[in-house]
């Protein structure tokens, strides 16, 4: 008997309501996609599929949202077997909508004084706690996890390890595109993510999905 059939229905994590997912998707994606600004006006990258798009991006001299929108396309596919149809509806939406804000935001800021430490360090916090509310509300923004956890089920190689792998190959491909300070700035802003990230999700915190 599973623990969920165990535990009293009123104990139960609930479902977060049309109205709880439309605002955390929202709050999610609008603090991932400031955050992006903050990078790309650092001429800075990130880790996973976002990471991807914009080196392809830079390298390329191609709309950031276009890229982002078109390398996670492939994985919805992924997403429908492994995870279901109301979690790719939700990604696909999130994406949708980082792909928009990466347009709407940056003529509607401007920096006069961007010191890089501190636009890294503001990227990670915004990103990280962006992707906290996007993943506690069923979604993601990105494919690569989802492959993760298809190779591992189907070869048993740890979804971490691919994942870190896929980062690894990014970082590493950087080094052509962009300066060296600029690929160990970028590196630090993962880090600094996924710092955020490993020490605030955990399903034990919290209970609604």
């Amino acid at each position: 008997m599973s623990d969920d059939t165990r535990t009293p229905p009123k104990n139960r994590p609930r479902r977060h309501t049309l109205l709880e997912d439309i605002q955390g998707l929202l709050t999610g994606t609008t603090m991932a996609a400031t955050g992006l600004v903050l990078l790309t006006h650092l001429g800075l990258i990130t880790g996973q599929t976002a990471g991807l798009a914009l080196l392809i991006s830079y390298a390329t001299d191609t709309s950031f949202a276009v890229v982002f929108f078109a390398v996670n396309l492939p994985f919805y596919w992924l997403g429908l077997q492994r995870i279901g149809l109301r979690f790719v509806i939700k990604t696909f939406i999130a994406v949708i909508l980082v792909s928009g804000f990466s347009i709407l935001f940056p003529p509607l800021m401007t920096f006069k004084t961007l010191d890089p430490i501190f636009g890294v360090a503001l990227f990670g916090l915004l990103t990280g706690a962006g992707l906290l509310a996007i993943f506690r509300h069923g979604a993601s923004l990105g494919g690569v996890g989802i492959l993760a956890l298809y190779i591992q089920d189907k070869t048993g190689f740890r979804a971490g390890l691919v994942q870190l792998g896929f980062d690894a190959c990014i970082f590493l491909a950087a080094f052509w595109v962009l300066p060296v300070k600029a690929v160990l700035l970028s590196m630090l802003g993962a880090l600094i993510v996924n710092l955020i990230i490993t020490f605030n999700h955990r399903k034990d915190w919290y209970v609604a999905t």
